[in-house]
């Protein structure tokens, strides 16, 4: 649709593209940062691949058009439990999840933290679930930049942390930037 005069070049093409997916990439990405992390690294080896090949110009586009396809949808290439169906902020925290408990933890790498779906799956998917419903049950209407009922949902949300500061924190900065609460 970018070309229909026929008259920009493969590249100006390419490029319009790209720009396009990467801008929409920093918009959204403190909505769901591990999600559009995912979508960040396939445009950069998108990038590389078409910039390496210039005669695999079509199957650019394609992949390309399957990149804005997932970014509009915002689906990952994760399973997700059939628990979190149809629930889109608690997904994004089941998401982003082992970020924010490495985020407490003192000398953790955020790379370097691999849950085992078997042995952390059903607590990451239980703590997920109670985020999600403390968040709709007990923050308080207009609280996103009030520091008091901003207050009150920190304090909703540091017991199920364990306590934990720096991971309470983490999760308060993804739920500020979630539309749903």
């Amino acid at each position: 649709k970018l070309n229909e005069k026929g008259k920009l070049s493969k590249n100006a093409i390419a490029e319009g593209i790209i720009n396009n997916i990467r801008k929409t990439i920093i918009r959204e990405q403190l909505t769901d940062p591990r999600f559009y992390e995912q979508m960040s690294k396939l445009l950069e080896d998108l990038i590389a691949r078409s910039r390496a090949d210039a005669a695999a110009y079509e199957e650019f586009l394609r992949q390309a058009e399957a990149l804005v396809k997932r970014l509009a949808t915002k689906h990952s290439d994760g399973e997700v439990p059939a628990a979190l169906h149809g629930k889109r902020e608690a997904t994004v925290i089941y998401n982003n999840l082992p970020r924010i408990l490495a985020a407490g933890r003192a000398k953790a790498e955020v790379d370097g933290v691999v849950e085992s779906r078997e042995e952390f799956g059903n607590e990451r998917l239980r703590l997920a679930l109670e985020i999600d419903r403390v968040m709709r049950e007990r923050a308080p209407a207009g609280w996103k930049g009030d520091q008091a009922r901003e207050a009150q949902v920190l304090n909703a949300l540091f017991p199920l942390l364990d306590r934990d500061r720096e991971a309470t924190a983490a999760l308060f900065e993804l739920l500020k930037n979630q539309p749903g609460y």
